[in-house]
């Protein structure tokens, strides 16, 4: 199969990706802002921001240096946003989808500001936190009905510490219901090493560390006759926190 990212080799600028425009993009602007990026061989910076000033802060770098940036929210970094003294019951995660889709709405008011393009994305979400992931979808949905496009540009499940099988199968679950807003899917697969969001793998064996072909090609076979708009985040012997080269 033909890269569909060659398209967009000899483009000269991200500026001339059909529907590109400053602020907030989505759906096929943004999936072929991430083609470019791949063609170009350039990645797209991806912030965790928990106040509207580190939302500045991204936008701000991002205007003097002329390129697109995430802007992402996670789960704990939504409730900071919103406020840690609101109630957030486990089960529920209210105050933290309300800091997730207060964070949307602030960023879309003020990136056309700052003359560049941003996505808006949501960090790891664990299956103990699809309750945060559910309220956001609810979200897009409701801004899908009246503008046109889904109040968030990508979401991130990762369902990685549960069978890959069962892993798979609650992102078709999901994919199938963002397809219609040509909302973006992130997955993850496999284990990162050291400790992260308090999962601690520091101990586990190298050879978990890496992903599979066997494993990247269940998702791709469930995943894309749903919807090309996904990406995988595999694990090629990643490691979070401080350790010895």
């Amino acid at each position: 199969m033909a890269d569909p990212c060659t398209q967009y080799k000899d483009m000269k600028s991200y500026w001339d990706i059909p529907g590109m425009k400053a602020g907030v993009v989505t759906g096929k602007t943004a999936w072929a802002l991430l083609q470019y990026a791949k063609a170009k061989g350039f990645a797209l910076p991806s912030f965790n921001c928990t106040t509207s000033s580190s939302c500045n802060a991204v936008l701000e770098a991002a205007a003097k240096i002329g390129m697109p940036a995430y802007i992402q929210f996670s789960e704990g970094g939504a409730a900071f946003f919103a406020g840690k003294s609101l109630p957030n019951d486990k089960g529920k995660l209210q105050g933290s989808i309300l800091g997730a889709c207060a964070g949307a709405h602030y960023v879309r008011n003020v990136a056309p500001a700052y003359g560049i393009p941003v996505l808006v994305h949501s960090d790891h979400c664990a299956k103990k936190l699809l309750p945060w992931f559910d309220g956001m979808l609810e979200a897009d949905e409701a801004y899908f009905k009246a503008n046109g496009e889904p109040l968030f540009s990508s979401h991130m499940l990762d369902l990685s510490e549960e069978p890959h099988e069962e892993n798979v199968g609650i992102c078709a679950k999901y994919l199938k219901r963002m397809a219609p807003m040509d909302l973006i899917l992130e997955m993850e697969i496999g284990i990162t090493g050291g400790v992260e969001d308090g999962v601690d793998n520091s101990g586990v064996a190298k050879d978990k560390l890496y992903s599979t072909p066997e494993d990247t090609e269940l998702v791709w076979n469930t995943l894309s006759p749903i919807s090309p708009m996904f990406t995988i985040a595999a694990a090629f012997g990643n490691v979070h926190g401080v350790y010895k080269p």
